[in-house]
């Protein structure tokens, strides 16, 4: 690798599987110093011995793990560089008949934390005039999938958040954007395909919407989180970048 963010300091929530552990891997090949802010202790330590990182233990709607977490960070490195928050979780329902306790479960965890986590984050950020943060939305923050009400609107708001915080914070030089995965191979994916009768032909029917015929590997995201996290992308800010293999291109008639 080409050390595209040698020494840089950077925090990733979720980091212990899925789409935050391909960050957190590529990330250190590229020279990061990466603190894994997991809540999961078994899956975030390995994650962290595996690249020689720090691992936080951090439930990110937990006001208590998240001070502790920039805290540890703080006093292990001395300043934060890049934010990453991808901790997340898919709440699918119809509206009509979901529990009013699935809406606050999603919306804590899918859009309040990425914003208690960035707020935690900008003081050493502002102060230093320097700072990435980076969100994993969902092409579900613009495009709505019957029945999987409230995913939808936490990514709306977060990539409105995005925006927001990229536009206020752009003079400081700190830069705020978002990578917007569709279908990727992840555990989340497999564990939603399990619940149908038929997991294998539910795959098949994900990967035939997409135009390459394939859905995306966790690295093919992680390589563009790099790219925006590194000076590369210095004048890209308040942008989502979509990786979906094209599908929400495809025209449907």
């Amino acid at each position: 690798m080409s050390g595209r963010l040698q020494n840089k300091i950077a925090i990733i929530t979720g980091a212990g599987r899925g789409i935050g552990a391909a960050i957190a891997r590529a990330f250190a090949a590229e020279g990061a110093n990466v603190v894994v802010a997991e809540m999961d202790e078994v899956t975030g330590t390995a994650v962290a011995s595996e690249i020689g990182g720090l691992f936080c233990r951090c439930d990110v709607t937990v006001q208590l793990d998240v001070d502790r977490t920039i805290h540890e960070t703080l006093d292990r490195f001395g300043r934060i560089d890049i934010l990453v928050n991808n901790a997340g979780v898919n709440v699918f329902h119809r509206p009509h008949e979901m529990p009013r306790s699935e809406w606050a479960r999603c919306m804590a965890l899918d859009l309040e934390a990425c914003w208690a986590m960035s707020e935690a984050v900008l003081p050493d950020m502002r102060s230093r005039r320097a700072g990435v943060i980076l969100n994993i939305a969902s092409t579900h923050g613009f495009k709505i999938i019957p029945h999987t009400f409230p995913y939808p609107v936490a990514k709306h708001g977060l990539i409105g958040l995005t925006r927001s915080l990229g536009i206020e914070y752009a003079a400081e030089s700190i830069r705020v954007n978002a990578i917007a995965p569709g279908y990727i191979d992840t555990e989340i994916a497999r564990d939603y395909w399990a619940g149908f009768d038929d997991p294998a032909a539910e795959r098949q029917r994900a990967e035939n919407l997409h135009p390459p015929g394939r859905i995306g590997q966790p690295e093919e995201v992680a390589m563009t989180a790099v790219f925006l996290a590194s000076d590369e992308a210095s004048f890209i800010n308040a942008e989502t970048i979509t990786i979906d293999g094209g599908r929400s291109a495809l025209f449907h008639d």
